[in-house]
Formats: structure tokens, C-alpha cells, sequence
């Protein structure tokens, strides 16, 4: 069978991390998500797989030609204007054969196990067009989805409002036949409307997914699908040619790649990971749920809570980052401090362009975008977006006359 990862969207909702790479290039639990979604097909037995692509694709693209997946057959095909999803599908219709069914996930879908292996074992039951649907947190924001007990599905509301909702939700996998490409093209490739057909044909089986899923919307949410993936690991490991010095401490499951420096007095609290070539200085607390991508350098003192950090980052000694996301490239000074919550403890609501999210949270620090320098010394607020690109001066106490 044959896969396709919708991967050309922006999610404008993901900034600032959207506006500089597509979403499953978003690293988690030390790996980009589309390499999470590698492996999962791979052990799945998915071998051909096209990757659609479009916003930043050259992001995607790069770790397409670059990687070698031991024998997968990976391709992209580019969505040249952002048309909704129905077009996106659209574009892999040449190669898709007659008589075919293939595997079509969205590419920022997290799990803690192989959601496509069950997807898989549903349509080989049912031996019908499948979609997996699950049990979310909130079903506010996702397709409401309704069975009969035979787990056939009767009735999906797209946008549900007020008390009209189901207690499933689609959530992102789906096992289609090549012929639902002509319902596309009959619903001028509306994606909602050619599902919704398959629906009233009574054609569209529900393949239960019970454990954990996320699809990513917020960049908070890239915390949660951080701790998703760590919570389903079992062992830890240590590539032999990381260097750990004398007295360094390890609790729990932890993760270190290739060359990383672990120096005296640092603490690693699992689950977290330590990326390729990574520098983690003296008596610094790396503590649960915190993954630094490769080549970051973390310097003495820093303790590091929950936290993920994305490649080739830096944080000066004897910082404080807590329940935060930080991007490429990012310079932060000596002494800098994410804040991790409000003096009253009431839920951290983050700006977005001009809309205000509650998320619901109580602690959560900031989201610094790619190549942003924060100066030595600065204090940064709860909920707080910093763009791409942005320098902040360091906050000096005593300035030359």
C-alpha cells in the first residue's frame, strides 16, 4: 500500500515556528515530526510514500533527498498554491493506480503508538475505506464524528456548534480508494464534501484509535506532543561516542545522541534528550520532558524545564528556560529568564496577530522563533510570541557615562 503525507499547509495559528518551516519539520522528542511518522510507517510495512509539499518546502524537500529510510521508496510532489486540502490530495491522482487504495495522513498528527498500523488492520477487517477517529480532550475544534454499531459511520459535522457534538473526532489517517479522487473532482476538491459522500454511500468504516493523539495547532501544543512521545519510551540510551564526565547525574529515561558533551555536575532528570553534538555545562539541570535539538550549547548553570529547543541553539549560564519552545539559531544571553506563570496563578493566554488564546494552562513560558537574540540579563513574560529574527539589546544595569 501506498502513503501520502499532506505536508503544504501553513498553520497560521503555529506561528512564529510556521513561518519559517512546514509543521512536521518541527522537531519533538529529538527527532523532526516527519521522522517520527517515518519510522511509524516503516515499521507499518508502508514502503512507497509521497510527501506533498508547499509552504517552506524546501525545508521538507532537503530532509527528503538527504535521509535514507533503508529501502523506502519517499518522494515529494509539490502543491504550487495553498488550495485547500482536497487539492492536495489531488496531486498525487497520477500515482495512484486503478483499483488502489492508499494511506492518506496529515503531516503534524502525533501518537504515542503506530496509529497507521491500526488503520491498517481496520481496512483489512472491513476490507471498506476507513478513517481512524479517537477520543480527544476537546472535540470543539475537529471533525464530530457519529457510528452505528456495526463501527460504520453515519454522520460527520465539520464545524460543530453549541451541544451538537459526538464523542469521536477523525483524526488525520484515512485508508481511501483511488476512486475518491472523481468524488473530488465532482465536489470541485472539496475534501469535506467528498468524505461526506462516502459517508451517505454508507461506504466509511472507523478504524478506533484508543491511545494517545494530538493534532498540532498551537505552539503550546508542541509541548504536549513532546511529552507524548517521551512518555512511550521504555529504555534509555547513550551513543558511545557521547562524553559524559565524572559525576554526572542521570534519572530516569534519557536520550543522547552522537558527540554530545555532557560536563561535571550537570543532572538530567528523564525523559529528555540530548541531541547530536550538543554542549551541556557544568552543574547545568536539564530536567523532565525537555528535548535539545542537535548542536545547542547549553552553558553553566542553566536549568532547563520542559522545554523544546530546536538545532543549533544557544542559552547562556545561569539561565532559566521553563515550558517553552525555542527555534533555530536562537542566542539567548547570560542570566535571561523565561517567567512561567502569573502572580495569581490564573491560566496563561498567548497573542496570536490580533487574537487572544486561552490556553488553559498555568504555567507555560515563551515561544522565541528562529533567530532571535535575546541580550544577557532580560526577563521574558509568560504566553510570550517572539518573532523570527528579533534582537533584544541586553538589559544593563550600569551604563558607560
Amino acid at each position: 500500500m501506498k502513503a501520502v503525507i499532506l505536508a503544504a499547509g501553513k498553520s497560521q495559528n503555529l506561528a512564529p515556528f510556521s513561518n519559517t518551516r512546514p509543521s512536521p519539520m518541527m522537531s519533538v522528542a529529538g527527532k523532526y515530526l516527519f521522522d517520527h511518522n517515518m519510522d511509524l510507517l516503516q515499521k507499518s510495512g508502508i514502503n512507497d510514500i509521497f510527501v506533498v509539499v508547499g509552504h517552506k518546502k524546501e525545508k521538507l524537500i532537503d530532509q527528503v533527498n538527504k535521509h535514507v529510510y533503508n529501502g523506502l521508496n519517499l518522494q515529494y510532489v509539490e502543491q504550487k498554491r495553498s488550495l485547500g486540502i482536497g487539492d492536495a490530495v489531488m496531486q498525487v491522482r497520477d500515482k495512484i493506480l486503478p483499483g488502489e487504495h492508499f494511506l492518506l495522513i496529515y503531516g503534524d498528527i502525533v501518537t504515542s503508538q503506530n496509529i497507521f498500523s491500526k488503520t491498517q488492520q481496520s481496512f483489512h477487517t472491513f476490507k471498506s475505506p476507513v478513517a481512524s477517529i479517537c477520543l480527544p480532550p476537546s472535540n470543539e475544534m475537529f471533525g464530530n464524528v457519529f457510528l452505528n454499531a456495526n463501527m460504520r459511520i453515519t454522520r460527520i459535522i465539520e464545524k460543530p456548534k453549541g451541544d451538537n457534538l459526538g464523542n469521536y473526532v477523525l483524526s488525520g489517517v484515512y485508508i481511501l480508494p483511488e476512486s475518491f479522487f472523481k468524488l473530488l473532482d465532482k465536489h470541485h476538491r472539496s475534501m469535506e464534501k467528498a468524505i461526506q459522500e462516502l459517508v451517505k454511500k454508507e461506504q466509511l468504516q472507523a478504524s478506533m484509535w484508543e491511545d494517545e493523539w494530538l493534532d498540532i495547532v498551537y505552539p503550546w501544543e508542541l509541548l504536549t506532543a513532546n511529552q507524548i512521545i517521551m512518555d512511550s519510551w521504555e529504555n534509555s540510551s547513550i551513543a558511545k561516542s557521547a562524553h559524559l564526565e565524572a559525576n554526572v547525574t542521570i534519572q530516569g529515561t534519557v536520550r543522547i545522541a552522537d558527540d554530545a558533551i555532557i560536563k561535571s555536575g550537570a543532572v538530567l532528570e528523564g525523559p529528555c534528550s540530548i541531541g547530536k553534538g550538543c554542549y551541556v555545562g557544568n552543574n547545568s539541570l536539564i530536567r523532565s520532558y525537555t528535548a535539545l535539538g542537535d548542536y545547542c550549547s547549553v552553558g553553566y548553570g542553566v536549568e532547563l524545564k520542559n522545554c523544546v529547543v530546536q538545532n543549533n541553539t544557544r542559552i547562556g549560564r545561569l539561565s532559566f528556560i521553563g515550558d517553552s519552545v525555542l527555534g533555530e539559531n536562537v542566542d539567548i544571553g547570560a542570566g535571561s529568564m523565561t517567567v512561567n506563570r502569573n502572580l495569581d496563578w490564573t491560566p496563561i493566554k498567548v497573542k496570536q496577530g490580533k487574537k487572544l488564546f486561552n490556553t488553559g494552562r498555568e504555567k507555560l513560558g515563551a515561544f522565541i522563533g528562529d533567530d532571535v537574540v535575546i541580550g544577557a540579563g532580560n526577563t521574558i513574560e509568560p504566553g510570550m510570541v517572539v518573532p523570527s529574527g528579533k534582537k533584544y539589546p541586553a538589559r544593563y544595569s550600569v551604563k558607560g557615562g
